[in-house]
């Protein structure tokens, strides 16, 4: 199961960004999870009411949630997708593996903007970021075959302004902190501390994080995208409500973030359920962490 499910803030286009990704990745589908009710909802939240609160994208076994609010928030390069096209998964065709890049690096990028070109880079034969018209960030890569084997899509952090040098300490806090977690590959800069490229496992998901730059970028973690945790019991809740809240003043509705600046959601596994309930959603808008006793 997918411990820690990525969300990706929407100023109003749940819907329609989900059809979007769906339309733009492989075998992908997209599926409203729940509604806004239509009434007791907080005023900024009205024009809302009755429409998509959450919608999956599920691509293969990788799920991620557009969360359908206002303009508070809006995603940036700090949380993108590594896109993995491994020859293997064609047949081992490298053609074939380019080909379906190509294809998915031009849906990406219709309307969007290109943070590096689709070229040549010594990491990788064919390799492209993008920031689609949505505002999230995609890293596209030819991969070699005769590597270790990953996932299509992983979850990349990349560690800038404050938290600049710090990429290879938040790796190894969270793989401390999940069961079944494992740091991988690290490569820092040449004679450098700060890591140019690392990935740590929690159960079977990857993640890669690197360490981006202290200066030039004016972008940040920040609840544009966070991390969902979907937790068994109140017990798990506490747990990593308790070990990853460093910012008092950030936490509501089960929401929080780290020492780090990342964002993360700490949530019952039956999330979704809940919220149908009539009052659900404005009880948990007076709430910091989620008590579950209390829906």
């Amino acid at each position: 199961m997918q411990k820690i499910i990525p969300n990706i803030w929407c100023n109003g286009t749940a819907e329609e960004a989900g059809r979007f990704y769906a339309d733009a990745l492989p075998g992908g589908v997209a599926q409203v999870t729940s509604r806004y009710p239509t009434e007791g909802l907080l005023d900024f939240q009205e024009p809302l009411a009755g429409q998509a609160l959450t919608v999956d994208v599920t691509i293969g076994d990788f799920r991620f949630t557009l969360i359908n609010a206002g303009p508070e928030f809006r995603p940036n390069p700090s949380i993108s997708f590594m896109v993995n096209f491994d020859p293997l998964m064609f047949d081992g065709d490298p053609a074939a593996a380019r080909d379906a890049l190509d294809a998915v690096w031009a849906h990406l990028s219709d309307g969007g903007e290109v943070l590096m070109p689709l070229q040549e880079y010594p990491f990788s034969q064919r390799y492209g970021w993008v920031q689609d018209k949505f505002g999230f960030t995609w890293q596209l890569s030819l991969t070699d075959p005769t590597g270790d084997p990953r996932p299509f899509i992983i979850p990349s952090l990349t560690f800038v302004g404050r938290s600049d040098g710090r990429a290879r300490e938040a790796v190894e806090r969270y793989t401390s902190l999940f069961p079944d977690a494992a740091v991988g590959t690290v490569m820092p800069y040449p004679g450098e501390e700060r890591v140019m490229f690392s990935e740590f496992r929690i159960g079977d998901q990857w993640f890669t994080a690197m360490d981006g730059g202290a200066t030039d970028h004016e972008w940040f973690f920040d609840c544009g995208v966070s991390l969902e945790v979907r937790c068994a019991d109140q017990a798990e809740i506490d747990t990593y409500w308790d070990a990853l809240s460093a910012v008092p003043e950030a936490e509501q509705c089960g929401w929080l973030a780290d020492e780090f600046g990342v964002s993360w959601q700490i949530v019952p596994e039956n999330m979704g359920e809940l919220m149908q309930r009539p009052d659900a959603f404005a009880h948990m808008l007076q709430m910091k962490k989620l008590v579950i006793a209390d829906f």
